[in-house]
C-alpha cells in the first residue's frame, strides 16, 4: 500500500487522538462514583427492606398490645361486675359466695398475668420504634449520600463526555487528511491490537511493540520508497518513519 509520507505521518496525530480517546473510555467506565453509588444503592435498598420489615413488626406488636389490653378490660370489667355483686349482698348461699370469692380472685390472678404480658408487650413496642427510627434515619442518610454520589458522578462523566466531543471533533478533522485506504487498514489493526495501530519508528525500534529492529529489517525500510506504508515485523503495526528513524523521513506539511 502507497501513501503519501505527509499522510503516514498523519497517522500518528489520529493514533494520539484514539489512545486518548480510549483513556476517556476508560476513565468514563471507572469512575470510582461508580461503584459507590452501587454500594450505597445496595446500602439503601437493605436498609428500606429492614425499615419494611420492623414498621411490620411494629403492626403486630400494636395488635398484641392492644388484644392484651382488651383481655385486661375484659377481665378487669367482670372482675368489678362480681365485686359488686359480692358486696350487693345479694347472693347469701354460702356455696355460692364461696363460687364468686374465688372466681374474683382467680379473676384477680389472671388480670395481674395479663398487664404484665401488657408491659412486656409495651417494651417490645418500645424497642421495635426505636429500631424503626434508628432504621428510618439511617436510609435517609444513605439516600442522601447517594444522591450525593450520583450527583459528582454525572459531573465527572460530563466533563469526560464534553472532553471527548472534543477529540472526537479534531479526530474527523484528522482523519479527512488520510487516504480511505490507509485510514481503512489502520481502524482495522486497531481492532486487531487493542486499540494501537500506529507507530513511529524511533532509534531504530517499533515504539508499538518496544522492539528494536535488525539491522536487515532497517536496511530494508532505508531501500523502500518514502510513500511506502511499512509494518513492524514482529507486532504488523503500521510504521511511520520520523526524523529520530533516519530512513525516508516523510516530508513535513
Amino acid at each position: 500500500m502507497k501513501a503519501e509520507p505527509a499522510a503516514q505521518a498523519r497517522l500518528l496525530d489520529l493514533q494520539e487522538l484514539d489512545t486518548e480517546l480510549q483513556r476517556l473510555d476508560h476513565r468514563l467506565h471507572t469512575l470510582p462514583q461508580i461503584a459507590e453509588a452501587v454500594a450505597l444503592k445496595q446500602r439503601a435498598d437493605a436498609l428500606e427492606a429492614e425499615l419494611i420489615a420492623a414498621q411490620t413488626r411494629t403492626s403486630d406488636v400494636e395488635r398484641h398490645q392492644r388484644k392484651a389490653e382488651s383481655d385486661v378490660d375484659q377481665v378487669r370489667t367482670r372482675a368489678e361486675r362480681d365485686g359488686k355483686r359480692l358486696e350487693s349482698g345479694v347472693i347469701t348461699n354460702a356455696k355460692d359466695l364461696q363460687n364468686l370469692q374465688s372466681e374474683i380472685e382467680s379473676l384477680g390472678r389472671r388480670q395481674a398475668e395479663l398487664e404484665e404480658i401488657v408491659l412486656e408487650v409495651m417494651e417490645e413496642a418500645e424497642s421495635v420504634n426505636t429500631e424503626v427510627t434508628r432504621l428510618g434515619q439511617e436510609r435517609e442518610a444513605a439516600v442522601a449520600e447517594y444522591t450525593t454520589v450520583v450527583a459528582s458522578r454525572d459531573t465527572a462523566a460530563a466533563e469526560i463526555q464534553w472532553d471527548r466531543t472534543r477529540l472526537t471533533q479534531d479526530r474527523e478533522r484528522v482523519a479527512a487528511d488520510i487516504p480511505g485506504e490507509l485510514l481503512k487498514l489502520y481502524d482495522k489493526l486497531r481492532a486487531q491490537y487493542d486499540g494501537v495501530a500506529a507507530a513511529p519508528l524511533r532509534y531504530g525500534r517499533c515504539n508499538g511493540c518496544k522492539l528494536a529492529l535488525s539491522t536487515v529489517e532497517l536496511n530494508e525500510i532505508r531501500a523502500t520508497a518514502a510513500d511506502e506504508v511499512v509494518r513492524c515485523e514482529d507486532c504488523r503495526r503500521i510504521l511511520v518513519r520520523t526524523e529520530e528513524s533516519g530512513l525516508n523521513v516523510p516530508a513535513a506539511e
